[in-house]
């Protein structure tokens, strides 16, 4: 079986949150399987910087939305043997900034243009008219950006590809103006709302959702939420027309995510033996300057700093936490007003709470490693990753129970302490109160050394590998195909 897998974004290259991860992940245990998984990805600066050695393979004329030619160059992930498709228009991805937005942190105002030709090369690639001696079997589809393959493969009237569309996360939807549809190859007819028409605007993710054979997204819970007003965001009512081609997969975490071999750590542990855990948290707290050699209890978040990720509920109860004792290392970047008040936390609490603004990878291994209780009160979260990066270190999460957290974080009471389920803290409605309650239950366990233990043993053995959501998403292409 042959997959081309189209994204926005792919560890190590460039990342600005799951979407990476999953895309660096998942084609290479599709491959471990034996499937024949190739990733197609915008050849923006910073990638094609990497890549020096990437090969042209085919030239494209101006596609419909672009008045700029582009190529296609072929590459392969070094480190793991992936192949790439890197899609270079420098008209549209040689630029500073992120895959998003300008280095002033908005959208870049070119969007529409700039993910619509990945997803013209993608529908070509995925048709007869591919210059490619390679033709996939199924198109698998990331969230808005690649969500249109679907539809230009419907309206092309060809025989092409099965598509498979993944919502990593469905508040973002890829919405543009009407008058974008056409300009983008579709006929008029398909603006509507059957076909690419959402409140009156053209969206991308709409197209998928409407036009893909199979939707998954990444988590069941998730996939059951999104069919609700509460997290339907507008769209719940063509997901419950589409359930029975509805599939909720849990993510996986890349095999770099192990303390027994992370490059990053100073001191490297596995569950028989956590003596390291402790020396990294003091290495921690030497580099981020907080006070050492003291048995307070480190508070860990790494995330990015929104109000979905629930920062204001933990700023909220900070300074109760504080008084509690606890220490606080927080590392993201995101909404300016949560940045201002973090750093305004800092400044009232040296020695005791240290934020770091921007993303570090290794500072993220080093505080998920060094901490000892993780923070991810998130008000949504389609799976989520770091929740299963702190199990796998040993730092149980206090999360909120909702989509992949509530899939992933098995709550610690007496039954589940005593069934050796149990894998962190939850708590149900995004309130300070709840939050607070369920870190002080945390705080309460962790001074009881015997079950904290037991606590981490249960998340560090349990298997979040991604061999089993290959074994899944493979399951869904062959439906696909059937």
């Amino acid at each position: 079986m042959r997959i081309l897998f189209v994204t926005s974004e792919i560890y190590p290259l460039i990342k600005t949150g799951g979407l990476a991860d999953v895309s660096g992940s998942l084609p290479l245990a599709l491959r471990r399987l034996g499937i024949d998984a190739r990733v197609l990805i915008p050849g923006y600066r910073s990638v094609l910087d990497q890549l020096p050695h990437a090969v042209p393979v085919a030239d494209f004329p101006p596609l419909p939305g672009s008045a700029h030619p582009s190529r296609l160059l072929s590459a392969v992930l070094a480190e793991h043997g992936l192949p790439l498709l890197l899609l270079d228009c420098p008209a549209l991805y040689d630029r500073p900034g992120g895959p998003y937005l300008t280095p002033e942190g908005h959208d870049w105002p070119d969007n529409v243009q700039r993910f619509g030709l990945l997803n013209q090369v993608g529908a070509l690639l995925a048709g007869p008219a591919t210059p490619l001696d390679w033709q996939p079997d199924i198109v698998h589809c990331n969230d808005w950006q690649s969500a249109l393959i679907p539809a230009l493969l419907h309206h092309a009237q060809a025989a092409h590809a099965r598509t498979v569309v993944s919502v990593h996360n469905l508040a973002f939807q890829g919405n543009f103006d009407a008058h974008w549809a056409t300009r983008l190859g579709l006929p008029a007819a398909s603006f509507g709302i059957n076909g690419v028409e959402f409140y009156g605007h053209f969206s991308f993710l709409k197209a998928g959702l409407y036009y893909a054979d199979k939707i998954t997204t990444v988590s069941r819970t998730y996939a059951a939420e999104i069919q609700t007003p509460e997290f339907g965001c507008g769209m719940q009512g063509l997901l419950q027309t589409r359930r029975t081609d509805l599939h909720g997969i849990v993510n996986g975490i890349d095999t770099e995510w192990d303390p027994a071999g992370d490059r990053y750590l100073p001191h490297r542990y596995n569950r028989h033996a956590l003596a390291g855990k402790a020396a990294d948290k003091q290495a921690l707290q030497q580099e981020l300057g907080l006070q050492s050699g003291t048995d307070a209890p480190l508070l860990g978040l790494v995330s990015r700093l929104t109000h979905q990720k629930g920062i204001d509920l933990v700023l909220d109860c900070a300074h109760e936490l504080l008084r509690d004792g606890v220490q606080l290392a927080v590392l993201g970047q995101g909404e300016a007003k949560l940045e201002k008040r973090l750093e305004r936390l800092q400044h009232a609490h040296r020695g005791q709470v240290s934020v770091t603004t921007g993303y570090d990878e290794g500072l993220a291994h080093r505080i998920i490693a060094g901490s000892d209780i993780f923070l991810m009160p998130s008000r949504f979260e389609p799976c989520g990753l770091s929740q299963m990066y702190a199990m796998a270190y040993g730092t149980p999460p206090v999360v909120r129970r909702t989509g992949g957290l509530a899939d992933t974080v098995t709550d610690c009471n007496d039954a589940t302490l005593h069934d050796g389920s149990a894998s962190g803290f939850s708590f149900e409605h995004a309130q300070r109160s709840e939050l607070l309650h369920a870190v002080r239950r945390a705080l309460a366990c962790y001074r009881n050394p015997a079950t904290w233990q037991a606590l981490q043993l249960n998340g560090m053995q349990r298997d979040f590998s991604w061999q089993h959501a290959a074994e899944q998403y493979l399951a869904v292409y062959r439906s696909a195909l059937a």
